[in-house]
C-alpha cells in the first residue's frame, strides 16, 4: 500500500483579514508598521514559528497570542523573525569620521569642564553589534591611553533577542566587512578562524547589549544621560506618530550638548524641531543644545 507523507514545509497562507489583525497587534506592541504590500513578507517570516507551535493557521495563531497571560516571550519570538538585521562594520564612514575626529573630543572636553568623566554612547538598534563595536574601535584608536582616564559606557539595544546573542559573541562572517573597512582594523582587532572572525576581548568587553523595545517609552527613559545616540535606518519602520514618540523620548534621554545620528537618507523633517541640525562636509547630525 502506498504511503503518503505530509509536507511539513507547506506554506501556511495568511489572508488579508488575518494580516490586518496581526499587523495591528504587532504595531500596538512594537510600533513597527507593515503596509498591505508586506503581507507576503509577514506570511513567510512567521510560517516557521507557527509550525513550531503545531498551529494550523494564522487565525489560530492570533487567537493563541491573545490568550497568552504574558505575551513577552512569544513577542520576542515574533521580533526575531520579522526584524531585518542588515549591518556591517564602519557603515556610513563620513558620520564616523565626524564622530571620531571632532565630536568625541568636544564632548569629552565639555564633560571634564563639568567635573565629569563618564561618556554614555547608545546604539539603539544595534543588531549584531557591528555599529557599537565600530565605535569602540574608533575610541581605542583616537583616544589611546586617554581611554583609561575616562569611563565610557557603550550600550547596544535591539528588539531581537536572537541577534543580541550574536552581538555578545562577537563572531562575524565576511558579510560584516565591506570595502570601506580598512584591513588595519580587521588585522588588529580580530582573530580569523576559518571563514569566521572573532572580535578580540579588548574591544568586545567595552560594549554591553540588552533587549529594548523603542516603542516602550518607560524603557527608553531608563537610558537617560546619553551623550551620543545612534539610531540609523530604524525610523523607516515606524509610522509618523511612532516616529514622533520615539524621537521625543530620544530628546529626553540625551544630555544637553548630546548628538543624535540617523541614517544618511533619514531626517527629522516633519518629525521634530527640537534638535539643531549641525552640518559637516558631506554629512549632518542632530544636536541637543
Amino acid at each position: 500500500m502506498k504511503e503518503f507523507v505530509i509536507n511539513q514545509t507547506k506554506t501556511i497562507k495568511l489572508s488579508l483579514e488575518s494580516f490586518l489583525r496581526l499587523r495591528d497587534f504587532i504595531y500596538e506592541k512594537s510600533g513597527i508598521f507593515f503596509p498591505e504590500n508586506k503581507l507576503y513578507l509577514l506570511e513567510n517570516r512567521l510560517n516557521r514559528r507557527i509550525r513550531e507551535l503545531d498551529i494550523d493557521s494564522f487565525e489560530e495563531y492570533i487567537s493563541y497570542l491573545k490568550r497568552l497571560p504574558s505575551q513577552t516571550e512569544e513577542l520576542r519570538n515574533i521580533y526575531n523573525q520579522i526584524t531585518i538585521n542588515e549591518t556591517y562594520f564602519f557603515r556610513y564612514e563620513k558620520q564616523l569620521e565626524v564622530f571620531g575626529n571632532k565630536l568625541i573630543q568636544e564632548v569629552i572636553e565639555r564633560r571634564i569642564a563639568e567635573g565629569k568623566k563618564k561618556i554614555n554612547i547608545w546604539s539603539s538598534a544595534s543588531s549584531s553589534g557591528e555599529e557599537l563595536y565600530t565605535i569602540a574601535m574608533i575610541l581605542k584608536e583616537k583616544l589611546g591611553r586617554k581611554l583609561d582616564e575616562l569611563k565610557f559606557d557603550l550600550t547596544g539595544t535591539d528588539i531581537s533577542a536572537r541577534i543580541l546573542e550574536n552581538a555578545q559573541k562577537g563572531i562575524y562572517s565576511s558579510n560584516s566587512f565591506r570595502s570601506n573597512m580598512n584591513d588595519y582594523y580587521k588585522t588588529k582587532y580580530f582573530i580569523q578562524n576559518g571563514q569566521k572572525y572573532q572580535l578580540k576581548d579588548e574591544i568586545r568587553q567595552m560594549a554591553k547589549f540588552n533587549f529594548l523595545n523603542l516603542n516602550d517609552v518607560s524603557a527608553v527613559r531608563r537610558m537617560r544621560g546619553v551623550d551620543f545616540l545612534f539610531c540609523r535606518n530604524v525610523l523607516i519602520y515606524f509610522d509618523l506618530s511612532i516616529k514622533k514618540k520615539v524621537v521625543r523620548s530620544f530628546y529626553d534621554v540625551l544630555n544637553h550638548g548630546g548628538y543624535l545620528f540617523l541614517g544618511e537618507a533619514e531626517s527629522l523633517h516633519g518629525i521634530s524641531s527640537a534638535f539643531k541640525v549641525v552640518h559637516f562636509p558631506g554629512v549632518f547630525v542632530y544636536w541637543k543644545e
